[in-house]
């Protein structure tokens, strides 16, 4: 018989910092033009191993080649998740440049001068990158994230406390976020397997597909949360569905959904970049369709190595909770989400447009990541 006790639980803040040595900090521009922003995920100073999973038809990256696991560079030493579509990759110049200075990266050695004398060698910071198209929504188009944006995220990540909350809903990467016609946003969730091995998941929505259930209008990444995670949700009553599907028909935007899992476990290049597959599963679970061809569905996978590696079967309990971890952190994203107007348009949080599906009280570690934005 399985108890309560026996069953996953989440970690102390359900959120990405559950997995020792991560850290994540966000910077954010709303008003005057603007609404977007950048997340930097960073891996502390000898970095992590990471993999990639990259299946929307179209995608904004940068570095994620180094990732193939026939690749040389083993570790990466940030992630930066971000806004402003091809042209917000400049804010990976920012995070490198903090990096650097604090000499986090590769150490390339030069060969020696005609002298006969060898340089320094030159830190190479490796920090993947991955923007969401969220041009134009603040009002202005030419208002996007660049080195700047990234070096105050790189700075509110060094300054976070271990254990401390990751910020939730419209801020970072998930600012100018749209998701099926709701406000999008980024969330955050984690599990602690019976082991004691953690898997955390960090999800920017910014989805072309619904997140929406369009027969109950319930939240599809909320259908794998764990014991009273998500008690307070309940479906929606049938005029509040019928008024949000007529409002979103025919609707098609640019969008992407960014992902980042982390997991204290000892994994190799392969199983990260494994890890990242089957957590786009995740967002398939909780975004309909996902990968399409206006997308640019993009999953990180890192394991910072402080547990153990897995056995056969272990690898596979942690393949598992990466997938409904990514899904779980989908549903918090728009539940965290807040309702805004530019000049661009309008768009509702799911609270507001379904505010017959939220009540109640949901559990600690959902108010905690919830509060926290």
């Amino acid at each position: 018989m399985t108890t309560a006790v026996d069953q996953p639980q989440p970690g102390p803040t359900n959120s990405l910092a559950d997995v020792a040595g991560v850290r994540v900090g966000h910077h954010t521009a709303i008003g005057d033009g603007w609404l977007s922003g950048t997340t930097v995920v960073l891996l502390g100073q000898d970095g992590a191993v990471a993999g990639v999973d990259v299946r929307g038809g179209g995608p904004a990256t940068r570095e994620t080649d180094l990732l193939d696991p026939t690749a040389a560079v083993e570790r990466v030493h940030a992630l930066v998740l971000t806004g402003g579509s091809a042209f917000g990759l400049a804010a990976a110049d920012g995070v490198m440049a903090r990096l650097e200075a604090r000499g986090v990266g590769v150490q390339v050695v030069q060969a020696p001068g005609p002298d006969g004398v060898a340089p320094p060698p030159v830190t190479v910071p490796i920090v993947p990158t991955a923007a969401l198209f969220d041009v134009g929504r603040g009002g202005v188009a030419s208002n996007r994230p660049d080195a700047g944006f990234g070096a105050a995220a790189h700075d509110a990540a060094a300054a976070a406390g271990v254990g401390q909350p990751v910020a939730s809903g419209n801020v970072g990467a998930g600012t100018g976020a749209v998701a099926g016609g709701l406000r999008g946003g980024l969330g955050t969730a984690s599990v602690r397997l019976a082991d004691g091995t953690t898997i955390a998941a960090l999800v920017v929505c910014n989805a072309a597909g619904s997140t929406v259930d369009p027969v109950t209008g319930e939240l599809a990444g909320a259908r794998v949360g764990l014991a009273g995670e998500f008690d307070h949700l309940r479906p929606p009553v049938p005029a509040e569905l019928e008024a949000h599907l007529a409002e979103i028909a025919g609707e098609a935007s640019l969008n992407t959904a960014l992902a980042v899992i982390a997991t204290d476990a000892t994994l190799s290049k392969a199983h990260a970049a494994k890890l990242a597959g089957v957590g786009q599963d995740g967002l398939a679970r909780a975004i309909r369709p996902a990968h399409s061809m206006i997308d640019g569905d993009t999953v990180f996978a890192v394991a910072t190595g402080t547990g153990s590696g897995p056995d056969f079967v272990r690898l596979q309990a942690i393949l598992a909770a990466g997938a409904d971890t990514i899904s779980r952190a989908t549903a918090h994203a728009l539940l965290a989400a807040t309702s805004t107007s530019t000049p661009a348009g309008s768009w509702h949080s799911y609270r507001d447009r379904f505010p017959s599906a939220v009540g109640g009280s949901p559990t600690t570690a959902t108010q905690t990541q919830e509060s926290a934005t």
